[in-house]
């Protein structure tokens, strides 16, 4: 037989958890994606400013899980100049282009952000 007993109640984990029903989480991860933009948009190496002006986020729900993802438009011949710039590229020469690690930088204090929120959220 298994007994289990408790004392105190669960109002705060029932708040949450309504909270987590009713989207509210939505708004807050609104408020990081643009934080996230912002961010990447400052740390875009600039040439003509497509690239750091193309940022852009979303936000996707699945069925036990939420996501931001950042986006950049700026496409040239097919290829996302963002993801070039990150990871380096071969030149129509045979040479190669270094990439330049901007993006996690850029978005480790928005992780850290969300976070720190997180954390909060469910412990208060």
């Amino acid at each position: 037989m298994i007994t289990f007993r408790h004392s105190g109640s669960f109002n705060k984990l029932e708040k949450f958890l309504n909270r987590m029903r009713n989207a509210e989480h939505l708004n807050i991860l609104s408020k990081y994606g643009e934080a996230g933009v912002s961010a990447l948009s400052s740390a875009t190496p600039v040439d003509s400013g497509e690239t750091a002006e193309g940022w852009g986020f979303s936000i996707e729900g699945g069925h036990d899980s939420t996501s931001i993802v950042w986006t950049n438009r700026h496409v040239n011949q097919g290829v996302n100049i963002a993801v070039i710039l990150q990871y380096g590229h071969g030149t129509g020469t045979g040479g190669y282009v270094q990439g330049i690690d901007y993006i996690n930088p850029a978005l480790t204090p928005i992780f850290e952000q969300i976070a720190q929120a997180a954390w909060k959220e469910v412990t208060r």
